[in-house]
């Protein structure tokens, strides 16, 4: 796994959505720019301490949509997408790893350890190369590149 930077559009859409999300009371989690088959998709992921409703979904992408028709800097069609990040979301970039120290994640990792590939802890550190979990069995240490992703764990049962 490898800590998310955004690429040059993607840096420039969260520059122009940022301010928007500001004034709407949401924090941007995320923006993808990416194929899908013959279509271009621009993901923006919202977030908000008390849920993510659709009517931010709204208040974001309308200026946002508008915004994006003025200044046009994506050259290609694409459809804008808004959603909420969601209650399993990934972390991805090294502020979601520290805004979560200290909560219950649900670590994928490539290879199996000890027959597991699948852990769910504690995250206590995000560390240079790797992250610092609690499990039952105490603290370890994993390599970044040797997990496929981490996620914020909601137990549903």
């Amino acid at each position: 796994m490898k800590l998310k930077k955004f690429g040059n559009t993607e840096q420039l859409v969260y520059d122009m959505a940022k301010p928007i999300a500001d004034e709407i009371g949401v924090q941007i989690w995320d923006v993808c720019f990416e194929k899908e088959g013959a279509m271009w998709y621009l993901r923006v992921f919202i977030e908000k301490d008390d849920g993510v409703s659709i009517e931010d979904c709204e208040a974001m992408t309308r200026p946002l949509d508008k915004l994006l028709d003025e200044k046009d800097p994506i050259p290609q069609s694409y459809v804008l997408e808004v959603g909420s990040a969601g209650l399993g979301r990934k972390l991805l970039k090294e502020e979601h790893f520290e805004a979560y120290i200290g909560a219950e994640v649900q670590v994928r990792l490539i290879h199996s350890v000890n027959e597991e590939k699948e852990l769910t802890c504690e995250l206590k550190a995000l560390n240079k190369n790797s992250i610092t979990v609690l499990t039952d069995d105490g603290e370890a240490e994993i390599a970044l590149d040797d997990i496929a992703f981490v996620r914020l764990y909601e137990d549903y049962v």
